[in-house]
């Protein structure tokens, strides 16, 4: 008899709750079966759609969920008793699962029955996806408030998704990718057992219901031996760390979705076969084979995909699964030496990893002391290197460039666009909200939930009662901020140049002489405006800047416009780079320059980089920006001989 397939998903969500609904349903038409949700910035980060930092950001890398109403349009029509959803949702996680529990109890869905998943890895964010709110400590409470909450109220929710994913989009190794997700197991499942919260019997349960979601590379063998060595370690881990008799309880439940770091803007028809490929390792083996997979749209390094882009990846889960004959057999690679030897060299390193953030005191220290970011940042340093250099090949960017124009990604609807209606339209409904509900009882509820946060209770039924009161997402924001504060995690950039940097004599000389001319040191300053945490892009752009002998300025994610522009005067910055992957390049590229303008500083120039479709590059050309790099500019070293350029035209140094 043929296994069962696995749960398809796209991961899906953009301008409204409504237009995203519509989404969902076109797509479970066609043979989804299971929902994965992405949430706009605002939401992830805990704030309103008419927050300042949401300027621009509405709606553009996700949904926006401000309220009870939203969540209720987003799952209209939708049985939540009967699908199985999947949140990416992190420092809020607890809020938008209360929004979900919310709208679930109002179709009359027993909470024994909700299936799906809130991703709810605080410690990957610090890392790479950059939408953390609260310090490493508290944030931890939480997630184990959710933990703790859904293993008693809804026993067939997965509460957190360990998430290696967003690792190795940073650059992260197999070995890293391992070390760092097992790490973070072990931190949360170790502290929710120091809490005693948990009666000893019932700690297998606990374990049972921790699931991950990873990644899955280009490099096919290794990418299917990591999810072997993954399933294996943490059945030693379990077993051997926290006693976990029932085998159960010790699977290796993972969902994933394949590599987007290697989709390329450059001939992006190829990245349909790369998609294929990486689906292929974690599907291909039975004994670690995915619980869930989606695939990204092959369009995605150009903007966000269409409908019909969605459909094209669903199709490949779904030839797969029931056009082969994968499903009818046992594990194809039981019994491989080859592919033994390949998994026993990775648990070792692995190993040895995971022993050394054990001896910094475990993952949350070695966030706190900026060690795992920083291993991160070398790691993509050494990828992107490689890739300049020519050793790792990539097909259509540094070989067999070649190519016939692609009538795939032409045209005028060849992505899809946010318009920027869409936000003055979710403030329109998020300011009727507010006007419509009782607020003595949104007062009263969010006093309970700050009240609950300084006791130290679950904040899970507070969250929920606050949700059903009409309590926003900022509300619920700001209430945990006043309690908990707010955190800046390390950036993982060093201020020393490395001895190791290779083939930078020319940029050095470029900048000793551009130097000479300003009369002090080249400075340039690295700046990520608005709620953007992607900042993999900024990391290696200001890695490279200082290798080469500039002096850089980089001060993390998540800046307004008027601090950059502060810094830009305190600096006084040469030349400023902004990089934003949201979609909000347009409204806050021109928001800095005219701060500029209006501080007198008009005459720094400003470079941009990101996901920038080309008419709005020639948007922010005629707004006054000096260059603009896409995904497609992978030589930095050209990028720096840019910036070095542009620096020394400007037209007078900044003051």
């Amino acid at each position: 008899m043929a296994d069962k397939p696995w749960i398809f998903r796209t991961y899906a969500g953009h301008s409204t709750a409504a237009e995203s609904n519509a989404l969902y349903r076109k797509n479970l038409a066609k043979g989804q079966t299971g929902l994965s949700v992405a949430f706009d910035l605002p939401t992830q980060t805990g704030y309103d759609s008419d927050h300042p930092l949401a300027k621009g950001e509405v709606g553009k890398v996700g949904v926006p969920i401000s309220h009870l109403g939203d969540m209720r349009a987003l799952f209209d029509g939708i049985p939540l008793a009967e699908m199985n959803t999947s949140m990416t949702i992190n420092a809020t996680a607890p809020w938008l699962l209360a929004l979900y529990i919310a709208a679930a109890d109002e179709q009359g869905a027993r909470r024994a029955m909700l299936q799906g998943t809130t991703q709810n890895d605080i410690i990957k964010e610090y890392l790479s996806r950059g939408t953390y709110v609260f310090p490493p400590g508290p944030s931890m409470r939480l997630t184990k408030d959710v933990i703790l909450f859904t293993t008693k109220e809804l026993p067939k929710w997965n509460p957190m998704n360990v998430c290696s994913y967003h690792l190795q989009e940073a650059g992260a190794t197999p070995v890293q990718e391992l070390a760092f997700a097992l790490a973070t197991a072990i931190a949360v499942l170790d502290m929710v057992k120091a809490s005693g919260e948990v009666a000893p019997a019932a700690f297998g349960e606990v374990v049972g219901r921790i699931s991950f979601f990873v990644n899955a590379g280009l490099r096919f063998v290794t990418e299917l031996c990591k999810m072997r060595a993954f399933a294996e370690l943490w059945d030693e881990i379990t077993a051997q760390r926290y006693g976990v008799d029932d085998a159960k309880h010790r699977l290796f439940r993972y969902g994933v979705q394949v590599n987007s770091l290697g989709l390329t803007e450059q001939q992006p028809e190829n990245n349909v076969t790369r998609i294929v490929i990486e689906m292929l390792a974690v599907t291909l083996a039975k004994s670690a084979r995915a619980r869930a997979v989606q695939l990204p749209a092959w369009n995605e390094a150009l903007g966000l995909p269409r409908p019909w882009d969605q459909q094209w990846s669903l199709r490949m889960q779904q030839i797969l699964a029931y056009e082969t004959d994968l499903l009818e057999h046992g594990d194809i690679f039981e019994g491989s030496t080859e592919i033994a030897a390949k998994v026993d060299e990775l648990k070792r390193a692995a190993r040895d990893e995971l022993a050394h953030i054990d001896a910094m005191g475990g993952s949350v220290a070695a966030v706190e002391a900026g060690y795992m970011k920083a291993q991160l940042v070398a790691s993509n340093t050494e990828r992107l290197e490689a890739i300049e250099r020519g050793e790792r090949v990539v097909v259509g960017v540094n070989r067999f460039i070649e190519t016939e124009a692609s009538p795939l990604s032409t045209g005028e609807d060849a992505i899809l666009t946010v318009p920027a209606a869409v936000e003055a339209g979710q403030i329109e409904r998020l300011k009727a909200w507010r006007a419509a509900r009782d607020d003595r009882a949104v007062a009263a509820a969010l006093k309970e939930l700050r009240a609950a946060a300084r006791d130290g209770r679950n904040i899970m039924p507070a969250s929920i009662a606050a949700a059903k009161a009409g309590a926003t997402t900022g509300e619920w924001g700001a209430a945990l901020r006043e309690v908990y504060g707010e955190y800046r995690a390390p950036t993982g950039v060093g201020r020393a140049a490395r001895n190791a940097a290779q083939g930078l004599d020319e940029l050095r000389a470029e900048v000793d002489a551009v130097s000479r001319k300003l009369g002090r040191r080249l400075t340039f300053l690295v700046g990520k405006p608005g709620l953007d945490g992607h900042s993999n892009g900024a990391e290696q752009i200001a890695v490279r800047a200082r290798d080469a002998g500039m002096a850089v300025v980089y001060d993390g994610i998540r800046l307004t416009p008027a601090e950059i522009v502060d810094a830009v005067r305190q600096q006084r910055a040469h030349v400023v780079g902004l990089s934003i992957l949201s979609g909000s390049h347009v409204p806050l590229v021109k928001d800095v320059i005219a701060r500029l303008r209006e501080a007198g500083l008009g005459d720094v120039p400003v470079v941009v980089g990101g996901i920038i479709p080309a008419e709005d590059e020639a948007a922010l050309k005629q707004a006054g920006v000096a260059a603009v790099y896409t995904p497609k500019d992978f030589e930095l070293n050209r990028i720096m001989m840019d910036v070095i350029r542009i620096a020394g035209s400007a037209k007078r140094e900044a003051a």
